[in-house]
């Protein structure tokens, strides 16, 4: 991770400012915009960016259909979403992995695609599906930009390192990047998870390289 680019800059917890230049587009999720100023246009793209077809089956499986706005332009954009706090994450050349309704705005230029979780083990198909009731797919997000995403009452960065995994209740989990693992075990003996529909007899532990993102509230989007 490096500096914050400098077309997407944070003006407060809930609201980022995109700058939009001829030639790139950006892409936010379909009633994020708030305001902006200069030439720019908004048109839904319903195959969800550069994900093309199998982004858009994924995020139907996902219950998550609703087309993303592909902006374009020259000018200024300012983007904020139900009063949800805003993180923006800078990439630089990995994958970002991130609920496609926790998409406030992306750079056009970073690859989308839709991703099985079963993929790496079932873990986090089954924390979505039987924890947070969820989908199975997530939206993934590759390459050099900037990502804005949307959590409650804040966002945490927590580095993943070598030999120190971190445990993540799985209902605060955001997204996470770089080269990582992950486990779902429990966090409490059978007798204990009997009647409990919270998170809490879970734990997500995250291991390898690189970092996790957590929200302060376990409150769904």
């Amino acid at each position: 991770m490096c500096e914050m680019p400098a077309d997407f800059r944070e003006i407060n917890s809930k609201v980022v400012e995109a700058t939009v230049v001829p030639g790139q587009r950006l892409y936010s999720q379909r009633g994020a915009m708030l305001a902006y100023k200069g030439d720019v246009s908004f048109t839904p793209n319903v195959q969800g960016g550069q994900g093309g077809l199998m982004s858009m089956i994924g995020r139907r499986v996902a219950n998550e259909a609703t087309p993303l706005m592909t902006v374009e332009g020259s000018g200024t954009v300012l983007f904020g979403h139900g009063g949800h706090h805003v993180q923006v994450i800078h990439l630089s050349g990995d994958t970002l992995y991130v609920e496609a309704d926790r998409l406030l705005a992306f750079d056009g230029a970073l690859q989308q695609g839709t991703m099985f979780m079963g993929s790496q083990g079932g873990v986090m198909g089954m924390v979505r599906g039987q924890v947070t009731g969820q989908g199975l797919f997530t939206t993934t997000l590759k390459g050099h930009g900037a990502v804005a995403v949307m959590a409650h009452g804040g966002v945490i960065e927590v580095p993943i390192t070598p030999n120190n995994p971190v445990h993540v209740d799985p209902q605060a989990y955001v997204a996470h990047h770089g080269d990582v693992r992950n486990k779902l075990s429990t966090a409490l003996g059978w007798r204990d998870m009997v009647g409990r529909g919270s998170g809490e007899a879970f734990q997500l532990e995250l291991s390898g390289s690189g970092a996790v993102y957590v929200q302060a509230s376990e409150e769904k989007l």
